[in-house]
């Protein structure tokens, strides 16, 4: 696990000034994401890479309420990596999902259709709805005003 200062020397993080209207925003992007991946007719790509997109941007609200925001190449990879540091050690399970699925993402994204399963886009959905859970009760905690 990188620590987040460790990654900030990296270069893969910068300091960042959150405010509660990014946040809102954000949650607002996921809410949204969350909804259209369980769009029928849609791919399983499509599901999945839209439910990505919602772990992606939850756990990245994570980073912002902590001061960081992700730069350069590879940032998804590191968003999900200062997840463990943030969350602690029972969610590295979860954050090492979302790294498998970020793998994924990228096959069906830039590789070949069809690469994904109806299972596994639905799995995600589940998965991100759950994480908006974690997520909007970590808020509550941590920062009430944002």
């Amino acid at each position: 696990m990188m620590h987040l200062k460790q990654l900030l020397n990296q270069g893969k993080l910068r300091r960042h000034k959150t405010s509660k209207k990014e946040i809102g925003n954000l949650l607002e992007l996921v809410k949204r994401d969350i909804k259209d991946a369980k769009v029928k007719g849609l791919s399983a790509d499509r599901k999945f890479v839209t439910a990505y997109n919602a772990v992606l941007q939850l756990a990245t609200i994570l980073l912002y309420c902590k001061g960081y925001k992700p730069e350069g190449a590879g940032h998804h990879f590191t968003v999900f990596q200062a997840m463990k540091e943030i969350m602690g050690k029972d969610y590295y399970d979860l954050a090492d999902y979302f790294d498998s699925c970020r793998a994924k993402r990228n096959i069906t994204d830039y590789d070949y259709a069809g690469g994904i399963s109806g299972l596994e886009a639905v799995e995600l959905i589940k998965e991100a709805e759950g994480f908006l859970e974690i997520i909007l009760n970590w808020l509550k905690k941590n920062y009430p005003r944002k």
